[in-house]
């Protein structure tokens, strides 16, 4: 193991977090071979396998297994140095790594943009994942800021709201609702809904603000990517709840409604997480200084929201027949 190196390291771990030499390639924007070649190398210092083929997929060998524990740790200590030695550059040089649920990326690589433009020299690195992806970037150490909706309930983080976070039920323009005021809930459980999949922050979010209709919904489809529910809404092909601030350019283009529903939007907020103990290097704690004081502002500027999505939730209203306090019964 003596003439292993830390590159080495890298691919190793790479691969190993893919499970595919080919995905950990174009990570790492090498070729497939050069990935391969990495591998084998260092399971030549090694003196045995560090990974085993069975059918088409890899898997680790019990020492491929040990050693990615030590791998991801020599990494981060290195990690840790050089965000010690950026203390001495300042904001300007430094590295941002920020991850974000994937919600987030229909406006945070502006917002990014926005903050490096204050910053000459900051090397912008963004990564995108549903939220149990996301977590698993926390729990590894792979980045420095988390962006989400709901901060980990199981992790020692830091987590500040920057910014409010309404989630809404689309339709294309054509729907037979799209004209239609106060509209019940139970109206649309019949209707064929389009939804993420399960372990994303939207899917939670519509588990929890529509708990008590999901029994009788019609689920139509489950579907990863978010631009491609879209599609299948302006297509006709069902409804879909979704993040507000990843519909606003179907909005403009009126290719997409808003359905004027009781009880939503469903209000959450924009978080800003990262590990208790993490020491954060000058430029993310630029970054999150900037967040924190023009977040809101920017984002509400930069997805060009409708204001009216950021009031509080419609509720039922109040049957004719019902008593006040006070009235006799």
């Amino acid at each position: 193991m003596r003439n292993a190196t830390l590159r080495q390291l890298k691919v190793f771990e790479t691969v190993a977090r893919h499970s595919s030499f080919s995905r950990a390639a174009e990570e790492l924007h090498l070729t497939q071979p050069a990935i391969s070649t990495q591998v084998k190398t260092l399971e030549g210092h090694v003196g045995m396998p560090l990974f085993e083929q069975l059918g088409k997929k890899i898997y680790l060998t019990p020492a491929g297994t040990e050693l990615l524990h030590h791998s991801r740790a020599i990494i981060a200590h290195f990690q840790a140095a050089e965000e010690a030695m950026t203390q001495f550059k300042g904001v300007t040089g430094g590295r941002l790594n920020v991850a974000v649920i994937s919600a987030g990326d229909y406006f945070l690589p502006r917002l990014l943009v926005n903050f490096a433009g204050r910053h000459q020299g900051v090397i912008l690195n963004l990564s995108v994942h549903n939220r149990e992806e996301l977590l698993r970037q926390l729990a590894d150490n792979m980045t420095d800021l988390a962006i989400m909706v709901r901060p980990p309930t199981d992790m020692d983080t830091v987590n500040e709201s920057f910014a409010p976070h309404p989630y809404v039920v689309v339709a294309a323009p054509g729907h037979p609702l799209a004209r239609e005021k106060n509209i019940p809930i139970a109206a649309l459980t019949d209707a064929p809904w389009i939804i993420r999949e399960k372990g994303s922050d939207t899917r939670k979010s519509m588990e929890e603000g529509l708990a008590q209709h999901l029994p009788g919904m019609n689920i139509a489809m489950e579907i990863k990517s978010t631009e491609t529910i879209k599609q299948a809404v302006m297509a006709g092909m069902g409804i879909s709840f979704l993040s507000a601030h990843t519909i606003g350019l179907e909005l403009q283009a009126k290719s997409l409604v808003v359905l004027d529903v009781q009880e939503l939007p469903v209000m959450h907020n924009w978080y800003l997480v990262h590990r208790r103990n993490k020491r954060l290097p000058p430029v993310a704690q630029a970054f999150r200084e900037f967040l924190l004081a023009e977040g809101a502002p920017l984002l509400e500027q930069l997805t060009r929201l409708d204001p009216r999505l950021l009031q509080p939730p419609r509720t039922k209203p109040r049957s004719r027949n019902t008593r006040t306090a006070g009235q006799e019964s």
